[in-house]
């Protein structure tokens, strides 16, 4: 099989269980458009070229070229990367992180549930997500009070797994955006 059709399968199963996860948790139509830009050319060519099966192909790029336009289109275009909510402070006249909508805080929960689930496999636990967070947020630029809102939920994941945790989401949460 191709590494275009490898990619394509990656990202397809990757996009499923994030539907299935924001479903669950009534995110409706974050399910259904979640990483849609990953079809589209500059980031499925990317995606493809660098394919490996057992990480992002954004890390190959960045390898090869020593940054990653597919990751520059990815999360200039997907609210649930903390990436993405980065703006200029008017006060201390530099990029800084903003707080995320916690809708978005959510979303990114599930993506890094189905990226562990999809790179992991049967290897997966509850705590997969955790220990990735753990590997690199040291790096992060995350607004404290995201940071704080995703580790509550990965740790919270890791301790009590998925059943308790969107049981959670939804009666404490998603009950509180009505």
């Amino acid at each position: 099989m191709s590494k275009l059709w490898k990619h394509l399968k990656t990202i397809t199963i990757h996009k499923l269980f994030v539907m299935r996860h924001c479903f669950r948790l009534g995110l409706y139509k974050q399910g259904l458009t979640h990483d849609l830009s990953k079809y589209m050319p500059t980031e499925l060519i990317a995606g493809a070229r660098f394919y490996q099966g057992t990480r992002s192909p954004n890390a190959g790029e960045r390898e090869a070229k020593g940054y990653s336009l597919a990751w520059m289109h990815h999360k200039g275009r997907n609210r649930h990367h903390y990436e993405f909510w980065t703006d200029y402070n008017i006060v201390t006249k530099r990029d800084e992180p903003m707080p995320m909508p916690i809708r978005f805080v959510l979303e990114m929960l599930a993506d890094r549930m189905a990226a562990s689930k999809v790179y992991l496999g049967d290897a997966y636990t509850d705590s997969s997500p955790l220990a990735y967070y753990m590997q690199g947020k040291d790096h992060m630029q995350i607004h404290p009070k995201t940071k704080k809102q995703l580790e509550f939920l990965l740790r919270m994941l890791a301790r009590d797994g998925e059943e308790k945790t969107f049981s959670y989401i939804r009666t404490r949460i998603m009950k509180k955006r009505r």
